[in-house]
């Protein structure tokens, strides 16, 4: 039972509350182009997750059968108190080096890269995080955690992650002492020095309490979310892989071989002497702080608003259908998916070429559909047809109303 795809509407639904909650309390935590750029890397990481979620559960199956020294009753309600606990653990140590690894975050650095906090950021997940996040879990496959129950147990702690992401929840008293909270978890996101690297816990804090990583939000220092080598796109593809980029060109310029390798398994931020001296990267100064932001029109926020809606359409059909599809159809689902993201993404950002690049999106959907349904992706004839040419003639349509809007922004 995949419990994420059944939470998806009542993410949305908590999103638009939160939003409600902005415009009674007169504050703005939310930015369109934030949120999507948050939202659309969660739509891509889930339709990559389509493609590789083999990846965690073929390794745990394996060293379940091979590596365990018991098994246990998932009719145990002491076990799935216990693999609920036991998951938390492992996710700890996998967050807390996924900070101060740099391969690690690679990964996990596409989940900060928001200036903004709230919901959709929640959503902000990495494409790239099951190269070796399996790793970690596999102590539960040797104490003999069913599979089942792993599953289950991962999917909670991931649904209990979404709520702890908002700025209109205070501190709760008792509860900060024990379960990760909204304050505890603020500070988790914050690039201030005095949070840097801190709280790691997913459903537990205790475990920051345990091993020394706990850091309290503190009214003198209020945070400042974001990373300290700021994203500055809003595209999911780049955000992705912003920093495996650096440390490949840091290991091409480095001149030792030794430095070439051990770059990727270094603290968080360390760079060979010879290429940081010849290749420095300057921090921004958080007293200058400054939010990326990219001015757009009405109706460029509206096109791109319901462009992205038709892509979270794809992508809850693709989970939906994920089990029935052949691989020959996933992979041509996330071509699909990733290419559309990635010129919402241009589009938000306004480039010159944005027009005509969604232009090209626009009528690739014709051949795309053609190629989807002799894979089995479409499986509902020529009603895919109709629903694929009404998208194809209004976006035409609605690009047509707003290209003067483009053109003037991106010119100016």
């Amino acid at each position: 039972m995949n419990l994420i795809l059944y939470a998806v509407p009542f993410f949305f639904v908590l999103i638009a509350v939160e939003l409600l909650a902005d415009r009674w309390r007169k504050v703005s935590t939310y930015r369109l182009s934030d949120a999507i750029n948050s939202m659309s890397t969660g739509v891509l990481s889930t339709t990559t997750g389509l493609l590789t979620k083999g990846v965690g559960l073929v390794t745990y199956a394996f060293a379940l059968e091979h590596l365990s020294i018991g098994t246990l009753s998932a009719d145990s309600v002491w076990v799935w108190i216990f693999a609920f606990v036991l998951y938390d653990l492992c996710y700890y140590w996998l967050h807390r080096l996924g900070h101060e690894r740099n391969i690690l975050w690679a990964a996990h650095s596409v989940h900060h890269q928001s200036e903004d906090y709230n919901l959709s950021t929640a959503l902000r997940q990495t494409s790239t995080g099951f190269l070796l996040s399996w790793i970690f879990y596999l102590p539960m496959a040797v104490l003999g955690v069913p599979l089942v129950v792993f599953v289950v147990v991962a999917s909670l702690n991931l649904l209990y992650q979404f709520w702890v992401h908002t700025r209109h929840i205070s501190k709760l008293g008792w509860y900060e002492w024990i379960f990760v909270t909204p304050s505890n978890h603020r500070a988790h996101h914050a690039q201030n020095a005095i949070y840097m690297d801190r709280n790691y816990g997913g459903v537990f804090i205790l475990w920051d309490r345990l091993f020394g990583s706990f850091q309290e939000e503190l009214d003198s220092d209020p945070v400042i979310f974001g990373v300290t080598t700021p994203l500055q796109s809003w595209n999911p593809l780049w955000a992705n892989l912003q920093f495996y980029a650096q440390l490949a060109a840091d290991a091409r310029h480095a001149q030792s071989r030794w430095d070439k390798l051990r770059i990727w398994f270094m603290r968080t931020g360390w760079r060979p002497a010879d290429v940081a001296a010849k290749y420095p990267i300057a921090k921004p100064d958080l007293a200058q702080f400054r939010k990326f932001d990219v001015p757009l029109s009405l109706s460029q926020q509206v096109y791109i608003t319901l462009q992205f809606a038709a892509h979270v359409a794809l992508g809850s059909y693709l989970m939906n259908m994920g089990d029935s599809l052949s691989t020959s159809a996933l992979v041509l689902g996330w071509v699909w998916m990733a290419f559309g993201l990635f010129v919402l993404g241009v589009a938000m950002e306004n480039r010159a070429w944005a027009i005509r690049l969604e232009y090209v999106r626009i009528l690739l959907n014709l051949p795309l559909m053609g190629l989807a349904q002799s894979l089995g992706l479409w499986g509902v004839g020529s009603l895919g047809w109709v629903a694929v040419l009404t998208y194809v003639l209004l976006s035409a349509m609605g690009l047509y109303c707003a290209r003067g809007h483009f053109t003037r922004l991106a010119d100016s």
